[in-house]
């Protein structure tokens, strides 16, 4: 994997949502084609659970449609990510904002291990 994705799922995972999103933003710039989209549905995960931290459930569901909608094609993973699990955990984050519960946590982003020729 990336370093630079590994660093952004990392600030992801720590709650570090603006950083994350700063971080990733810097990959997804340069990209063309189908990871610039892949990149981008992270992008909004991230965005989305800063909006949340800041007391922006509109703004958080927003992103999350956004993201999940771009993830959709990605599963069940994609450059190691369990894309699968991300996409299952946002929609239960969705509806959660949407039914005007708050974020009691925030999902994960799981990287898959890959099994190694012995």
């Amino acid at each position: 994997m990336d370093a630079r994705l590994q660093h952004g799922i990392d600030l992801f995972n720590r709650r570090e949502f603006f950083v994350c999103h700063e971080v990733l933003e810097e990959i997804w710039t340069p990209e063309r084609g189908a990871r610039r989209v892949f990149l981008q549905a992270v992008i909004h995960f991230a965005v989305a659970f800063y909006h949340d931290q800041r007391g922006n459930p509109v703004g958080a569901s927003r992103q999350l449609r956004k993201g999940l909608r771009k993830l959709a094609p990605y599963l069940p993973a994609c450059e190691g990510i369990d894309t699968a699990r991300l996409l299952r955990d946002g929609l239960a984050a969705v509806q959660q904002t949407e039914a005007g519960a708050a974020l009691h946590g925030y999902p994960q982003i799981h990287v898959l291990q890959i099994a190694r020729a012995v």
